[in-house]
């Protein structure tokens, strides 16, 4: 039998239907992969092997039986460990939670996959509280890159992408506030979609307001449509929940683009990129081009937002250290604390003038899109750098959306944008091609990467071994 931690869900679903395995194999295939690559990688904080193996024999009852119960029925998954999990901690990167104290709801997501009959592996590293664009903590350390464990995965939903890079399961659901799905994207190789605010409900609030977004994290973009298929649909404890889609996301998903008009806007008007990320994303839109698109090179005129977004994540960030009281940011990463620091006093006023930047941002966005179907960017400006750090060395900023200028821009207008692995640099580091929709056109997003991902063999190319970290050009 083949490596089923290499197979992806649709191909898992597949074995199941003939027999060929069952989703017991599975599970113990993610299981070794966990037991293997965890050292190296620090992709969990938690597994739950028997617990995965039990559900796991329910599920092949369930495929032997023909009454399997959805789209996840016996896919090994993972969950961050920012969303709530009933009967297991869900501590955030922090030491500031009790990890003794009850836990007895799911968050939505978590309920879909139970109610489709997901197997449940563990939790996800995260950085505290899901700050930044990079994972590490002091409760749980650092997370490293499947293609080298030296070299930072991201953030914040790192761990979901080193444990898909890595095998140890096709998918996890991670949160993005500012690019947290698709910055670790982009680093491992893999494929992330932050969709359309509301359309995947969360609960409890993030104290990220509606910056923040919940999405699938896969190997394959068909793996994003069907993990779409399990984790949408309306929850009434979240209040901005919008209703459930109709259809399947994987409708319609080889349709390819012909005829669709897309922007390339490699800097949107204000970024710098490595010249062979930008090299490499310019060759992505010429393959759009080859496959029947209209494709300009166009910026959308937009201006950085970064001052608004500091206010508005900020804000959240020293909001949710409210709840643990005075002493709490002596206890959290110094990054954060100087970062909340540094905000100072943000007044009402302060937010309600971000919130006006964000809402004229929206406004032109939406105005752009009568013109373009779809954008494409880079997903970052720079290969992945040294883990354990919230910057490259020698970097200008300190600041974590010093390094990731193409990604916060769409949580401000809740927009969907996917990344996908557009090939590699000199040092074999991934590059991610970031696809960006109007509001609501997710399913015009994955079309236009799952395209993307037939016509090139990137989304293939996965690291059969860790390998040793090379110093990687930067701009």
């Amino acid at each position: 039998m083949n490596d089923l931690s290499r197979f992806t869900a649709v191909e898992l679903r597949a074995g199941y239907r003939t027999g060929e395995f069952s989703p017991v194999d599975a599970t113990q295939a993610a299981l070794e992969a966990i037991e293997a690559g965890n050292p190296e990688v620090n992709a969990f904080v938690s597994v739950h092997a028997e617990e995965a193996l039990r559900d796991a024999e329910d599920s092949a009852m369930r495929w032997r039986a023909g009454n399997t119960l959805g789209p996840g029925d016996g896919i090994p998954t993972s969950i961050k460990d920012i969303f709530y999990t009933r009967g297991w901690p869900t501590l955030r990167g922090t030491r500031l939670i009790d990890a003794h104290r009850p836990w007895e709801e799911d968050a939505p997501c978590v309920a879909r996959l139970r109610e489709t009959g997901a197997v449940l592996l563990g939790k996800t590293t995260t950085p505290e509280f899901a700050w930044k664009g990079v994972t590490d903590s002091r409760r749980h350390g650092s997370t490293g890159n499947p293609r080298a464990p030296l070299l930072t995965s991201g953030g914040s939903s790192g761990g979901s992408a080193a444990a898909v890079g890595m095998g140890m399961g096709p998918w996890s659901v991670g949160t993005d506030g500012g690019g947290s799905v698709r910055i670790p994207a982009a680093f491992t190789g893999t494929v992330a979609l932050k969709p359309t605010y509301g359309l995947v409900p969360m609960f409890p609030a993030s104290p990220f307001g509606t910056l923040a977004h919940a999405g699938p994290m896969t190997r394959t973009v068909s793996d994003s449509a069907l993990l779409m298929d399990v984790i949408t649909g309306f929850d009434s404890r979240d209040w901005s929940a919008l209703p459930t889609p109709q259809g399947s996301f994987m409708d319609s998903l080889d349709d390819g683009v012909r005829g669709l008009r897309i922007a390339l806007s490699p800097t949107l008007g204000f970024g710098q990129n490595d010249p062979e990320i930008d090299r490499l994303v310019r060759a992505a839109a010429e393959v759009f081009e080859q496959l029947g698109a209209r494709v300009e090179e166009v910026d959308p005129c937009i201006g950085d937002p970064v001052e608004a977004f500091h206010v508005l994540w900020f804000a959240g960030a020293a909001k949710v250290l409210e709840a643990y009281g005075p002493d709490a940011r002596e206890s959290v990463d110094p990054g954060l604390r100087q970062s909340i620091e540094e905000q100072g006093n943000i007044t009402a006023s302060d937010y309600l003038d971000a919130t006006a930047v964000r809402m004229d941002l929206g406004v032109k966005m939406g105005r752009f899109h009568e013109a373009y179907d779809l954008m494409l960017t880079p997903t970052l400006p720079i290969p992945a750098f040294p883990r354990g750090r919230d910057v490259p060395e020698g970097w200008h900023s300190r600041h974590w959306t010093s390094w990731t200028p193409y990604t916060y821009p769409f949580n401000m207008t809740q927009q969907p944008a996917m990344s996908v692995p557009c090939g590699f640099t000199h040092d074999d580091l991934p590059a991610g091609l970031q696809i960006v929709g109007p509001r609501h056109a997710d399913r015009t997003v994955l079309r236009a990467a799952r395209a993307y991902e037939v016509a090139t063999d990137w989304g293939t190319a996965r690291p059969g071994a860790l390998v040793a970290h090379r110093p990687a050009s930067r701009p």
